[in-house]
């Protein structure tokens, strides 16, 4: 007996310098490619990813997310590049002090022909306004132009009567990098 505990049946195991480096590489590498998931989901999502949604896209347990997050969010405090968290929903986005050469980016016609940025033009300024007298001012093609404006979420559509009522919402607001208008109290009419 005394024999096989001197060739390791007994004997306690001890990791060597070596081993633990080894594993330390591991858990950095690992780390690395989580915070690099997670970068790129908030870079291709270009909208607010809560908690819920970074986990379904990165599959990384929440706790190493939370963590991660704090790491993203610093790595981001300054430069060109910010991430904004908003009731724990986390964005990727350009500094504020890029905002006006972005919406010139965004505002171009890769995104919106220029019949629908003049629709949406119109929306922007007279809202709320009812469909019907867009429809008149743009013509029946502007039927489109309400219809790809509200699936892309720019802008709400309600029901009245047989028309509908147009105003901006909150991602026309953000995307755009606009204040709303409507909370500086600049209405327009229906």
């Amino acid at each position: 007996m005394e024999g096989e505990n001197e060739k390791g049946g007994g004997e306690k195991k001890i990791i060597t310098q070596e081993t633990a480096a080894e594993l330390d590489n591991i858990f950095d590498e690992h780390e690395q490619e989580n915070l690099e998931k997670v970068e790129a989901a908030m870079f291709i999502a270009g909208r607010f990813l809560n908690l819920q949604d970074l986990i379904m896209l990165t599959d990384i347990n929440p706790i190493m997310l939370k963590e991660i997050l704090k790491k993203v969010e610093k790595k981001y405090s300054s430069g060109s590049i910010r991430i904004l968290n908003r009731n724990n929903s986390w964005k990727m986005d350009v500094a504020e002090k890029y905002h006006n050469m972005v919406n010139k980016l965004a505002s171009g016609s890769a995104e919106f022909s220029k019949a629908e940025q003049e629709t949406l033009a119109i929306i922007a300024y007279k809202q709320p306004i009812k469909q019907s007298v867009i429809i008149k001012i743009r013509g029946n093609k502007a039927y489109d132009h309400v219809k790809k404006f509200t699936e892309t979420g720019l802008l709400h559509a309600k029901k009245a009567g047989h028309t509908k009522i147009l105003e901006l919402s909150e991602d026309f607001y953000e995307y755009f990098h606009v204040q709303d208008k409507k909370k500086s109290g600049n209405l327009g009419g229906v």
